[in-house]
């Protein structure tokens, strides 16, 4: 009989088993409530990260924590001929390969089920690596890094989106409001897991950003590291790139 993985509620699971279960489980809802909760602008915000990448013209690419796929799909607007999209969660996949399907881009993307901490691919394998929105839910940042500095090419381009929190106080108070009482509140309205979205506005607020960051991936090995903060600082785009 299989091992049963303990829910992502008990603080015993360690945190790849717990965000595995919970985005298994919010999966169906997850685009929905994505655009709800951020009221839309993360779409924009994920047109920005291909700008970036479209700028070094990739052949290929390869988009970490890739969820149902959205960033994949937006890449396919630059001139790279593979994507691939890797999560740890197969239910958010099976999401992105329906979508991908639909889309008829299962020539371009593909959605593989992996681990970011044990990346299976050779070293300097891409051009350009992304993760949107994943990158505070690794178990072990540095060797997360780590890994993804080992598959990217010499000059290739790491590109990160992650949520922030403002340095203006206005700013800042009213990002903390919203995460902390009304975020939670749109999860227990619209998702079946009430828990989940509480964990994402808890760990969005916990998580390094700005400076803090780009000394985590200077330290890493990665150069020319530089952030964008987006709407008023919610969000920050950091580049970077290999040696």
């Amino acid at each position: 009989m299989a091992k049963k993985v303990k829910p992502y509620k008990d603080s015993e699971a360690s945190k790849k088993a717990q965000v595995t279960q919970m985005f298994d489980t919010i999966s169906k809802e997850y685009d929905g409530l994505n655009r709800i909760i951020s009221f839309g602008i993360d779409v924009k915000w994920r047109d920005k990260v291909v700008n970036l990448v479209a700028e070094t013209n990739p052949d290929n690419i390869l988009d970490i924590a890739t969820g149902t796929g959205d960033l994949a799909i937006s890449l396919t607007r630059t001139s790279a001929k593979e994507i691939i999209g890797l999560d740890i969660s197969d239910g958010m996949l099976e999401v992105g390969r329906k979508k991908i399907a639909t889309k008829k881009l299962d020539s371009t993307i593909s959605m593989v089920i992996g681990d970011s901490e044990d990346l299976p691919f050779d070293d300097n394998t891409f051009d350009a690596v992304t993760v949107a929105f994943g990158i505070r839910n690794f178990e072990n940042l540095e060797k997360g890094l780590s890994e993804i500095l080992r598959v990217l090419k010499p000059n290739g381009v790491f590109v990160i989106l992650e949520t922030s929190v403002p340095t203006n106080p206005v700013y800042k108070f009213g990002y903390n409001t919203y995460s902390r009482y009304i975020l939670p509140t749109i999860g227990k309205l619209f998702s079946k897991d009430r828990v989940a979205y509480r964990y994402l506005s808890e760990s969005a607020s916990v998580f390094p950003y700005g400076e803090k960051l780009n000394n985590i991936l200077r330290k890493i090995g990665f150069i020319n590291v530089m952030d964008r903060p987006q709407t008023m600082g919610v969000a920050t785009i950091y580049t970077s790139s290999k040696a």
